[in-house]
């Protein structure tokens, strides 16, 4: 459960919805706002962070090298994020330094969003559960899907081999940490009409929950 930041987010349910790359997530992400809802992008923020605080980027180029910042001084985050995701010490590295910044920038949208009459909030990230922003979750939606789903959309979706994919994917969370943190889980393993059932019955679900 989240600790309530001022009396805005006490007036609102905030459900972190996260996944391991490949899962689908997007997709998921793309359904719950058509029907209405508001969905930040913790990606977004991040990218915003980045701009908004020099310092941020500053502190990820003197942890994985300054070739991750071209001639004028902006971030690669492609080389970035191949860098970060090689080894889970890497990952930790990088929510070291960018969360901190990230949860600022997601508690002020998050307000903005009450204040405009909201009172379920979705926040999209991949890397929530044990970190500094689940306390602020009143629910966790983790979507799943086998392994060898998630390397194939990688290797379409990004371009990399399936080394490099598998790679990426295992550095995170595994499936059984996130399933375990879930209050409620999509299982990504079919078509994408499947997929979009699935989906309008969780939230289905988590809306009668919330009566």
């Amino acid at each position: 459960m989240k600790n309530a930041v001022n009396e805005w987010m006490e007036k609102a349910v905030v459900v972190g919805l996260t996944g391991r790359s490949g899962v689908g997530k997007s997709t998921v992400a793309k359904q719950l706002r058509a029907a209405g809802f508001p969905v930040l992008d913790a990606d977004a923020a991040a990218a915003a962070v980045m701009q908004e605080y020099p310092a941020c980027v500053r502190e990820l180029a003197d942890a994985f090298g300054g070739d991750i910042l071209d001639e004028q001084g902006n971030l690669l985050r492609r080389k970035l994020a191949d860098r970060a995701f090689a080894t889970p010490q890497g990952q930790r590295t990088l929510t070291g330094i960018t969360h901190p910044y990230i949860i600022r920038s997601l508690l002020d949208k998050i307000t903005a969003e009450v204040k405009n009459g909201a009172q379920l909030v979705f926040v999209d990230g991949a890397v929530i559960v044990g970190e500094a922003f689940e306390k602020y979750c009143d629910k966790i939606m983790v979507v799943d899907s086998p392994e060898e789903l998630q390397i194939a959309r990688l290797c379409v979706r990004d371009g990399i081999t399936a080394e490099q994919a598998a790679r990426r994917i295992r550095a995170q969370l595994s499936r059984e940490r996130l399933n375990a943190a879930a209050d409620v889980i999509i299982l990504n393993d079919s078509t994408a009409e499947v997929l979009y059932e699935r989906t309008a019955q969780a939230l289905k679900e988590l809306l009668q929950n919330l009566d």
